[in-house]
């Protein structure tokens, strides 16, 4: 691509090859990151601050501080010990400090030399009462120049491999001097109600403050996000992803769905009445807001949240029944294949005796049997398809599509979810939508992650079941666990050890599922231990699973692989290792494989010594509560919404400056101005979704 000629900017709307040194690769690199046009570079928004505009005296550093400093070369000396390194140190009057490299290059030894004047930045520590910083930037001054620093604050940015912290600011600089001068660049679309709230600040002012904040910046409520100008971008953002959600469910709704007669219930009731259990008030209150959806002409976009073992299933197995009864078709889509056996073998148990058929379509299925399913749906039969990624493969084609069903969702791509429903899909109308999750997702995340769906919660258990008793125990301890694995399995019962690694890591320590299960296997010669980890064939996980359902394996020795779909009454004990390096709600879904029977079940959490304080917060709360949705809530403040879910599956966005927790004071606002925006400025609306999500609209589509 042709570069403007010398001193002439570019727009904000040009590709970014305009700017001086973006070539091809540099291009494809800032592509990676989402950014294609030089404004998109602006709203790639830095996510901390160094501050270099003031030069510390060596004596009044602490350890623990970061500080840019600056000191004469007094020694320059490679050591050897048990990892080499080059030392060099240097001081300034008022103290000294020794700077530690232990990767090097000859040349850097040779530019380190006696008597030099050099500036540095990093992290102070102290090491035999000595201060060092390891690995810290730096550079040759003169010292006999005049001390020239930073005027601003110095922006941290997110990277891609190729490209440097350097290198964007570089950018980042062109494309502010570009904003400076392209006044029509980028328009204001807020109200100006709404921006006087702001201290008044326009979008540019916003951005060119926290791209380059003043070196008299409270750095304090910048690296916190609380700043004015930080919180005037946070609520763009914010108004931007909500109004791209009722923007999505006003498409979806656009299409007309089936819809499902009240001419099932008689069906549904006998089928409720040959349950061998009755609904708890919340499935009853849940199935009655589903019904009353699909009632409608309109497509069912509907989220059901329910903590482990609360229901979910055969809640979406009598919607399931109402749909098929009105003559269409449904698919249930799950994310493994141990969950699609789960709930194939269930619901079959359910409608075959009524005289449903429900059919099974993986990717472990024989060619032929594939085939009878294939040609089964294709023939526009009333029935249940339960299935995994299979579903939306190419060839399989539905004719009669009335409902899906997505189970655990933040664990299909967007583009994955979004491709069942174009299957289902016919001209003129659109399946019903039952998403289903075992996470819970707090109240204030879901209005704002999934503002195109209504939500239902199944908020009660089962009665009869017994909580689950859950001990946080060092390793140390582990031969104590052991023994208490031995008690429990000689009473007839069993057993999970969950590890998070199959084989040995170097630099982790963890302990490998496969040396555990042979540690184990010698330990309690007596019990049966098995393995089943995610890089197993399909056959092989099924035949271990049908073992231990069977209670032909004692001890099943498992990867999280079991962390869903995994239902065996007669296990109660359950020891995960490693317990501190995985987040609550995955604790809490692994700990919910067990307790499923009438008996007494336990969950030991067994933890790596020394352990951080929030590892002990976490473990703790692990310890004090069984309810799912507390323990999201507090996953939530500990580690954000992408942990919890799964950023890269969910379609949760990597926001640029907002954060689903700290911001959740600004949403009601954003709610009311997206009201606002609609009924009064409609034209502003894809321009603001556009500035914010142009690389990442479809994530809502589904």
């Amino acid at each position: 691509m042709d570069k403007l000629k010398t001193g002439q900017l570019p727009a904000l709307s040009d590709p970014t090859g305009k700017l001086k040194g973006v070539g091809p690769r540099i291009g494809e690199r800032l592509q990676h990151l989402g950014i294609r046009q030089v404004q998109d570079l602006l709203f790639h928004l830095p996510h901390r601050y160094i501050d270099r505009t003031r030069l510390i005296p060596i004596g009044a550093l602490r350890s623990g501080d970061t500080a840019l400093c600056q000191g004469t070369v007094e020694l320059v000396q490679v050591l050897f010990g048990r990892r080499r390194s080059l030392v060099c140190r240097i001081s300034d009057g008022t103290g000294a400090i020794t700077l530690r490299f232990f990767h090097f290059s000859r040349a850097q030894q040779a530019n380190l030399r006696q008597g030099m004047t050099v500036r540095c930045w990093g992290q102070i520590r102290t090491i035999n009462h000595a201060l060092e910083m390891v690995h810290p930037e730096y550079s040759r001054v003169d010292a006999d120049e005049d001390i020239t620093l930073e005027q601003t604050l110095t922006p941290v940015y997110s990277l891609t491999q190729g490209l440097s912290q350097f290198k964007l600011r570089n950018l980042t600089g062109q494309a502010l001097e570009t904003l400076s001068r392209d006044k029509a660049g980028l328009t204001e679309l807020l109200p100006d109600r709404v921006s006087t709230q702001f201290g008044r600040l326009s979008l540019g002012q916003a951005l060119r403050f926290v791209h380059r904040p003043p070196r008299d910046a409270d750095l304090d409520s910048l690296m916190d996000g609380t700043h004015p100008a930080q919180q005037r971008l946070v609520f763009e953002e914010l108004l931007a992803h909500h109004l791209s959600l009722r923007l999505l469910r006003k498409r979806a709704q656009a299409r007309a769905a089936f819809p499902v007669g009240k001419d099932a219930d008689g069906r549904v009731k006998e089928f409720l009445g040959n349950l061998p259990f009755e609904l708890t008030g919340a499935q009853q209150r849940v199935l009655a807001e589903i019904r009353k959806d699909m009632a409608h002409p309109l497509p069912m976009l509907r989220l059901v949240q329910g903590d482990v073992g609360s229901g979910k299933t055969v809640v979406a197995a009598t919607a399931a029944l109402q749909v098929i009864h009105s003559g269409f078709q449904v698919a249930l889509m799950a994310p493994t294949e141990i969950l699609a056996d789960q709930h194939f073998f269930n619901i079959k148990q359910w409608f075959l005796p009524i005289g449903i058929p429900v059919l099974l379509l993986t990717g472990k299925q024989a060619r032929a049997e594939k085939d009878d399913v294939l040609a089964r749906l294709n023939s526009a039969q009333p029935s249940v398809v339960v299935g995994t990624h299979a579903l939306f493969q190419e060839q399989v084609a539905f004719s009669n599509m009335g409902l899906i069903i997505i189970d655990e969702q933040h664990r299909f791509g967007v583009d994955q979810r979004l491709a069942l429903l174009e299957k289902g899909a016919a001209e003129t109308r659109q399946p019903h939508q039952l998403i289903m999750t075992a996470t819970p997702i707090p109240r204030t995340l879901a209005m704002t992650l999934f503002a195109d769906l209504d939500i239902s919660v199944i908020d009660q258990l089962p009665p009869g079941r017994r909580p689950i008793k859950t001990t946080v125990l060092s390793n140390e301890k582990r031969e104590e666990v052991i023994e208490r694995i031995h008690d429990v399995c000689k009473q007839g019962r069993q057993a999970y050890w969950v590890c998070t690694l199959i084989e040995n890591s170097e630099t982790l320590q963890l302990q490998a599922a496969e040396d555990i299960q042979e540690h184990l296997a010698r330990q309690l010669s007596e019990l049966n231990v098995g393995l089943i980890h995610g890089r197993m064939k399909s056959a092989a996980k099924e035949a271990i699973m049908d073992d231990f359902k069977a209670g032909r394996i004692d001890l099943l020795v498992a990867t999280t692989v079991i962390e869903v779909g995994v239902d065996v009454a007669n296990a109660s004990l359950m020891i995960i290792e490693n317990a501190e390096r995985l987040g609550l709600s995955q604790l809490h879904q692994l700990r919910g494989r067990v307790g499923r029977g009438s008996q007494a079940s336990d969950c030991v959490l067994l933890y790596q010594t020394p352990l951080s304080g929030n590892a002990r917060v976490r473990l703790n709360r692990m310890r004090e509560t069984g309810d799912g949705f507390a323990i999201a809530e507090s996953d939530l403040e500990l580690r954000g919404p992408g942990e919890i879910l799964g950023k890269k599956q969910t379609g949760v966005p990597e926001l640029h400056i907002a954060d689903f927790v700290r911001d959740a004071h600004l949403i009601p606002r954003v709610r009311q101005t997206a009201d606002h925006i609609l009924e009064q400025y409609p034209q502003q609306v894809n321009k603001l979704i556009s500035r914010w999500l142009s690389t990442k609209i479809d994530f809502g589509k589904v």
